[in-house]
């Protein structure tokens, strides 16, 4: 379990640390893919993953990424209860920075390949986040209630 526990820890690593090189030492070199709630498509290399963390960092300079819970191994699937914790102070793709921090619980899902990440999925809940940083409303609120009135929810015909 150490080596799978060192893996992880190499991978959060990676993500905290602001270097694009810090994915290739984890990633199957040959076959790696990855996805999270913020990916249209699966990412099928350690600079694209990169490339994506990058993304993240721009927006949030200080993103940290730290484990949360015992991480669950099988011998070759791993459950790795995570949380981000990071605030909006750059421009993110055209939103202004909400000086927000923002705390996301997520989980990631992995299949590891001869010590490496091979496939992996990282769970989390991109509406709470949304929520934290202020762009949509509380759930129960009256704002949640106009976003939903102007989406065509909740209207009946009488």
């Amino acid at each position: 379990m150490s080596d799978v526990d060192d893996l992880f820890d190499a991978w959060e690593r990676a993500w905290s640390g602001r270097d694009p090189q810090g994915f290739e030492p984890v990633c199957d070199p040959e076959d790696v893919h990855y996805e999270d709630p913020l990916t249209p498509e699966p990412l099928e290399s350690a600079d694209a993953i990169a490339r994506h963390a990058q993304r993240l960092w721009a927006g949030f300079p200080d993103a940290r990424v730290q484990q949360t819970g015992p991480r669950l191994f099988d011998g070759e699937r791993v459950a790795a209860p995570m949380k981000l914790l990071a605030t909006h102070t750059k421009e993110l793709e055209g939103l202004t920075p909400t000086h927000r921090f923002l705390i996301v619980h997520g989980v990631a899902y992995a299949q590891v390949r001869d010590g490496r990440i091979h496939r992996i999925r990282v769970f989390f809940d991109l509406y709470d986040a949304a929520v934290q940083l202020g762009v949509l409303p509380k759930p129960g609120t009256l704002g949640e209630k106009a976003l939903l009135m102007l989406r065509g929810f909740g209207l009946r015909q009488r």
